[in-house]
Formats: C-alpha cells, sequence, structure tokens
C-alpha cells in the first residue's frame, strides 16, 4: 500500500509541476498558431518523404477547430483511384503516427501509393488542432470534454466533412482510442451512411483487464480524478519537470521504464529503437484530465458508459438518468464491414479484453468480422512496426478491396 501511495504521490506532483508550466511549454513546443507554416504536419513528415499534402480544418458542432491532413495522391502522382481512408490516432499522440516510419512501412504514404485518398484525423487539443471558436486552451473550459465529445462531435464533423470534399463513402482506421470512439458511434448507428468498412487495431474497449502497470495505478488511485479537482483540467505527460519526476518514478519497485514505450504499451516486437527516440520527441501530447478520468472508470467497472459524473444528481442534469447511459457494443449493425487485429504482447488492449468484444460481437455477419491475432505485437507494433507493412496493411487493403 505505501508504494501504490508513494507511486500516487509522485505522478500527482508529476502532472501538478508540468501543468503549471503548460502554457510556456505549450509555446515554445508547439506554439498553437504555428502549424500553418513550416511546423505543419504535411511541410515536416509528409512532403519531405515525396508525396502532396494539403492541410484542412473543420469545426466541430460546440467550437473545435480540428486539422485534417489529406494525401491525395501516392508518389507516382498517380490521381487516385480508390475511396477515401480516414486514419484516427489513439491517446497521446496525432496523426503523425502514421507517418514516422520510411514511406514503405508507415500506413498514410503505403495507401497512398496503393491509389487510396488518405485523410488524417487530430483530435482535439493536440498540436493541429488547438483552436476553438471562443476558447484558448488556456482555458479551462477549452479542457472540459472526454472521449465522449470525440465521439458525438470529431469524428462526426470530420466524416462529413470528408465526404463533402469527395462524396465518396469512406474506410476508416483507427488505433488504440481511435478504435473506441468509431464503436462508440457505431453503436449508436450513427455515420452508417458514410463509411465503408472499419479496421480497428489494437481496439479499446472493455478495459477491466489491462496489464499496464502505469495505466493500472492511475486508475486504481483516481489520479485523474484528484488532478482534476485541483483545478488541472489539461493532462499534460510532457516537459522538464515531468521529464525529472517521471524519471523519479521509474526508479521505484515494481514499474520498470527501461524502455518507456514498452512501460506504457508492452514489449513492442517490431519497433525501430531509433523511430522510437522521434517519437517521444513528437510525443506525447496533451489530453483532457476528464479523458483521463473516463478512461479509469472503464478500467474500474470494466462497462463501456458515457462519463460517470459521480452522482444520480449529476448524471441525471446531464442524460435525464441516475446512471451514465450504456454504449452496447452488440447494437453495433452485423452488416458493418469491421476488421479487428489485436496483439498478443498488448498491455493496454488486452487479449482477454478484446475477446469480450468479439463476444459483443457474435452475432455479427460472419462474411463482414474478421478478427486478426498476432502473437509477439503489443500496442505501438499496429503502427510503428517496421513489419506491419506485410503482417497487418497488406491484409487491411485485401480487406478495403472486399468492401
Amino acid at each position: 500500500m505505501a508504494k501504490i501511495w508513494t507511486t500516487t504521490l509522485l505522478l500527482v506532483a508529476l502532472i501538478c509541476m508540468s501543468a503549471a508550466a503548460a502554457v510556456e511549454a505549450r509555446t515554445k513546443l508547439y506554439p498553437i498558431n504555428d502549424q500553418g507554416a513550416n511546423n505543419s504536419i504535411c511541410k515536416t513528415m509528409v512532403e519531405t518523404q515525396g508525396f502532396v499534402c494539403q492541410e484542412h480544418q473543420v469545426t466541430t458542432q460546440d467550437g473545435y477547430i480540428l486539422g485534417l491532413q489529406r494525401i491525395p495522391v501516392g508518389r507516382s502522382g498517380k490521381t487516385a483511384d480508390k475511396p477515401p481512408v480516414l486514419l484516427q490516432h489513439g491517446l497521446f499522440i496525432d496523426a503523425a503516427t502514421w507517418l514516422f516510419n520510411s514511406p514503405d512501412e508507415s500506413l498514410a504514404f503505403i495507401l497512398a501509393d496503393n491509389g487510396f485518398d488518405v485523410w488524417l484525423a487530430n483530435s482535439r487539443g493536440t498540436m493541429s488542432s488547438q483552436e476553438h471558436k471562443s476558447l484558448s486552451p488556456n482555458d479551462p473550459a477549452y479542457w472540459e470534454w472526454s472521449w465522449d465529445e470525440l465521439a458525438s462531435h470529431d469524428l462526426p464533423a470530420v466524416f462529413k466533412y470528408i465526404y463533402g470534399q469527395t462524396g465518396q463513402n469512406l474506410h476508416y482506421v483507427g488505433h488504440s482510442l481511435g478504435t473506441l470512439i468509431a464503436l462508440a458511434v457505431f453503436s449508436q448507428h450513427q455515420l452508417l451512411n458514410m463509411i465503408r468498412s472499419a479496421v480497428l487495431l489494437s481496439p479499446i474497449a472493455h478495459l477491466q483487464n489491462i496489464q499496464s502497470m502505469l495505466m493500472k495505478a492511475a486508475a486504481q488511485d483516481f489520479l485523474a480524478e484528484d488532478l482534476y479537482w485541483l483545478g488541472l483540467h489539461e493532462f499534460v505527460p510532457k516537459g522538464l519537470e515531468a521529464a525529472k519526476l517521471l524519471n523519479q518514478l521509474c526508479k521505484l519497485p515494481g514499474i520498470d521504464c527501461s524502455n518507456l514505450m514498452t512501460a506504457f504499451t508492452g514489449p513492442n516486437c517490431c519497433v525501430n529503437s531509433s523511430k522510437a527516440d522521434i517519437f517521444l520527441q513528437h510525443e506525447p501530447q496533451s489530453t483532457s484530465t476528464k479523458n483521463m478520468i473516463h478512461l479509469a472508470q472503464m478500467t474500474r467497472t470494466g462497462n463501456i458508459t458515457k462519463f460517470d459524473y459521480g452522482n444520480e444528481e449529476g448524471n441525471m442534469n446531464h442524460y435525464g438518468q441516475p446512471t451514465p447511459p450504456v454504449y452496447n457494443m452488440s447494437s453495433i449493425p452485423n452488416e458493418l464491414p469491421l476488421y479487428l487485429s489485436y496483439g498478443g504482447k498488448d498491455t493496454l488492449s488486452d487479449m482477454k479484453d478484446v475477446q469480450v468484444l468479439l463476444d459483443d460481437l457474435k452475432n455479427h455477419d460472419k462474411d463482414k468480422l474478421v478478427a486478426q491475432y498476432i502473437e509477439d505485437y503489443a500496442h505501438a507494433d499496429f503502427v510503428m512496426g517496421v513489419n506491419a507493412n506485410k503482417v497487418v496493411y497488406d491484409p487491411l487493403m485485401a480487406f478495403f478491396s472486399l468492401h
């Protein structure tokens, strides 16, 4: 128990100190209005690899201005002859996660070279999506959201924008949190008129069996809740002070941070160590503390519900009922083509939790559901693995060709 409390206090100190310097860090690391010039994802990560890239923006119903990148053609310059594909990243990262490897190993580039019209999403709060019609990221109100809003506002806005630009239904690829928000949307029978198929890499839905010790400790000790009530609405896992205190945290018994990525995601088999270093220079990025609370609630209860306000009055005010509404995964339309790919070493998307999700989908049309198990893959292998092009992306594109 003493070890757990020590871990919790260090984590609180880590986030408090990094949050105190959040405004300064944001200015130094990624100025809000500096993404449109030479520091944009298009300029720094796509055009440098020989691809055409366009920067787009879409405004959500609640005022967040999201950045989108579009790779309309491959290196051959031939006009895309296949449908649009939307790539949605996970937690603490942005669209750059699809671009870290070489063009022959990164999913965004591979899809473009194979004739797809590729769109890269960036969730609210990430570097490319920090603008708002009336709020600044320095305002606590800016961070008053969880993944509920990513599902109810961000994803619909992006879908509708791409459909409006292309006139075509799209394929969807989500990783980690990007799978959860899609599953939530589909379970409510939304956006189905604009989608061809969905690929879920390291699917996140049920979280009761999560094996990441850092994430489990934070959830079990109500860390995010404590931070929220301390007034820290932006969850800042980056910066000099955060790095110093994380170094101390990693010295505690039972916490192995010899590889920081492994400590969070599991022992990735196939991530190039040099690319992992580049990844950690660009990431992790901020999310909302409320989002972390929501994920912690799921970890503790094993349920997939809307955000729980902690008491009947709060839930009644928001939902008109004393408990938060459930996202029923078994209500996802049986005819929606789904491709799930999960790994045996993944400490965030645990095999047992994925099996519960597959049980939810047991009545799905047999020819519309594919489940791929990769024994030696952990969480980051699906987006950064040097062999993912053959192991995951080739089968993924074959699945697209059927739908």
